[in-house]
């Protein structure tokens, strides 16, 4: 195993915010947003999946079930620090909130979905894509990597070359993999799947934010929540950011939004604010 942990932990007040990475990502790329809600007050961790900020075979090793075995263990981790808890994802990572959501409503006050990837259908994904199901029955196509493609899913040209840089590197840890591994996509369906199920029983308060330009997953996965989801449900659409709209040019009107849409959720109070967020690193990076 290649894995270290790249977990981060933001002390605020008794409100704790659980982010979740995507597919072949790290948390690093929740890391702006964490610290954003950080200063809004709530408690943040951004935790690692199983299986990521290693190598492609330290992912294979993992499916579906081991990276929502992650998610909930970093839900119950904040459970047991924090007075309520929301949890938000982007990508795979916004999938793995609708499921924390769907199998513990009594836990998760309120769900952040951001580029939710129930389908890959944005502008920059090939049209040979849709051939891709078929693909991965063949052993070839499951033993296969699927490169990232341009523009990576970041609008802002001097950092789409930062991370494409740090992510050819082999800096998985900062950057994430240049690739998927067919096999993980299968068990990416095989998550989608489960949810897609989920949704007509979810009624928890969801705040849904998509780029109206994503590159990789278009306006029909927004429309899709919209429609099945149960609860109320808010919708914001950005219009100068593509996929990681975490890190992009609008990543502050992530942090906005999220911090005033939990809020409206009735948050627990702290009775005194402290003078600065404590910032701790995990175990693995004292």
């Amino acid at each position: 195993m290649n894995i270290k942990d790249c977990s981060f932990l933001f002390e605020g007040g008794p409100n704790g915010v659980l982010l979740l990475h995507g597919l072949t990502g790290a948390p690093a790329e929740m890391k702006f947003v964490g610290k954003g809600l950080a200063r809004a007050g709530f408690t943040v961790y951004g935790m690692q999946l199983a299986g990521h900020c290693g190598t492609k075979e330290d992912l294979l090793a993992t499916g579906w079930r081991d990276w929502y075995a992650s998610a909930e263990q970093g839900m119950a981790f904040l459970a047991g620090r924090c007075q309520r808890v929301f949890a938000a994802g982007l990508s795979m990572g916004a999938l793995l909130a609708l499921r924390l959501a769907a199998q513990h409503p009594e836990t998760v006050a309120g769900i952040g979905l951001y580029s939710t990837s129930l389908r890959h259908d944005g502008w920059s994904i090939s049209k040979f894509n849709a051939f891709l199901p078929l693909l991965l029955l063949l052993p070839w196509g499951r033993r296969h990597c699927f490169p990232e493609s341009f523009p990576y899913g970041i609008k802002n040209e001097r950092l789409r070359e930062r991370i494409v840089s740090l992510m050819f590197s082999g800096n998985s840890s900062e950057a994430g993999l240049t690739g998927t591994p067919g096999a993980s996509l299968m068990e990416l369906w095989r998550l989608r799947k489960a949810v897609m199920k989920d949704m007509p029983a979810i009624r928890t308060p969801t705040l849904i934010m998509h780029a109206a330009q994503d590159d990789v997953t278009s306006l029909w996965n927004v429309h899709y929540l919209q429609k099945h989801l149960a609860g109320p449900i808010e919708t914001i659409l950005l219009d100068n950011c593509f996929h990681m709209i975490t890190v992009d040019q609008q990543c502050q009107d992530v942090v906005t939004h999220t911090a005033r849409f939990f809020q409206s959720l009735g948050v627990v109070r702290r009775s005194e604010e402290p003078d600065d967020c404590i910032v701790q690193q995990c175990a693995a990076d004292l």
